[in-house]
């Protein structure tokens, strides 16, 4: 008997798990990878409400993502080169306790100054995604459609821990107590990488004597990055925007359920395109799925527009979402084609650190917007966004 239309795309996904290893060193990822949607949130909550001013809570964060950008190529390339558990533990601990040293430096009113010190150092944490993609590629060399199925899996569980980090750090911050955030990342995080890494079975070797170049200077990766950087700019003017449109509504408390829908319609589409299989080379692939991204990406201004309503915005966004991951695997598959052999997780780094450039430019853009314009708006930051993106990733559709 034919398997069914259900059990069909699960059969791909079993394929992965069926590999030794592969759910203990998922577990213990999934666990070190959801702090990194708890911490923003639980620092804003903790600095605002001991300290009064948003401002500075926002400064701080600002502060760890530029040192993060800084430091997490470094990390990466000390990954490849020395092996994932004997950088990776010592990274985790020194980030756990900055974000320790944040918590108590916030408790016993320190001086503002060591709440940007403090905070600056979790810019170590590595990056476990980029770790874990690098597990399945080396697990599967030679298999590009189970990788493409890893691949939409990790790019799935980015969106959920995203979409699940600030809703768990909010109740835990408003039910417990302001540091509760930032004491169970920091758990969650340190925990997560010591079962991630005790995987050693899983690991890849390390490239010590790798003589590949660097990833910044490959072939075709600086316009990889600049796509990297559109597409970052795309989900950071969504977020403020969303955010602003929702305040000016009278219903700010509903950004979130809007915005976790933007999430989840990508976390499902992710899983699909993942069991479906790769079409035809990433090079191919990847602009027309930033076509179809800019295409839905419409849909959140004309809702907007048209309706001002938020039960309109948030199906809007749900429809949006479901290009987000396509995209975003495609994206990553055509970086570890195009990063030298034994630099993965430093290529993969570098476009995370894109994308985190990406999202602070466009949540800068996309609050100046709301500001000087209208909520309303603001969303087409991210149609434009989007549309350079899609040019840039034209333009290099034979790389």
């Amino acid at each position: 008997m034919p398997p069914t239309t259900t059990q069909a795309p699960l059969r791909a996904y079993r394929r992965l798990f069926a590999l030794p290893g592969t759910r203990a060193f998922t577990a213990g990822n999934l666990m070190a990878r959801l702090p990194s949607g708890m911490f923003g949130v639980s620092a804003v909550v903790m600095i605002a409400g001991a300290r009064g001013s948003y401002a500075l809570a926002g400064a701080v964060t600002a502060t760890g993502l530029a040192a993060t950008a800084v430091t997490a190529p470094w990390i990466a390339r000390l990954v490849d080169r020395h092996g994932q558990a004997r950088v990776a533990v010592p990274a985790t601990v020194c980030a756990a306790l900055g974000s320790l040293a944040l918590l108590l430096c916030v408790h016993y009113g320190a001086p503002d100054w060591t709440l940007f010190a403090a905070y600056a150092a979790t810019a170590t944490t590595p990056n476990t995604g980029g770790m874990s993609r690098a597990r399945w590629a080396h697990l599967l060399a030679g298999d590009p459609a189970a990788l493409h199925t890893a691949n939409s899996f990790e790019q799935a569980a980015d969106e959920l821990c995203y979409m699940l980090g600030p809703v768990l750090a909010a109740f835990l911050c408003g039910t417990f107590f302001p540091e509760a955030g930032t004491l169970a990342g920091a758990v969650l995080l340190l925990t997560g990488t010591l079962l991630f890494t005790a995987q050693r079975a899983t690991e890849p070797p390390a490239g010590g004597g790798s003589t590949g170049g660097a990833p910044l200077r490959a072939p075709g990766m600086p316009a990889q990055l600049a796509v990297c950087l559109a597409l970052g700019a795309v989900f950071g003017a969504m977020e403020v925007v969303t955010v602003a449109f929702a305040d000016d509504r009278g219903h700010r408390s509903a950004a979130g359920v809007a915005l976790g829908l933007q999430a989840a319609g990508s976390c499902l589409a992710g899983l699909v395109y993942g069991a479906l299989g790769p079409a035809g080379p990433a090079a191919r692939r990847l602009p027309w799925c930033v076509a179809a991204m800019t295409a839905l990406m419409t849909l959140p201004l004309l809702a907007a527009a048209l309706t001002g309503s938020m039960l309109a915005l948030s199906g809007a966004l749900l429809v949006a979402g479901t290009a987000t991951a396509p995209t975003m695997v495609t994206n990553m598959a055509l970086v570890q084609q195009r990063t030298p052999a034994g630099r993965l997780n430093e290529g993969m780094t570098l476009a995370v650190t894109g994308l985190l450039g990406g999202i602070a430019c466009g949540s800068a853009t996309g609050g100046w917007v709301v500001e000087h314009l209208s909520p309303t708006a603001g969303y087409g930051v991210p149609v434009t966004a989007a549309v350079v993106a899609l040019v840039i990733s034209f333009a290099r559709r034979t790389g």
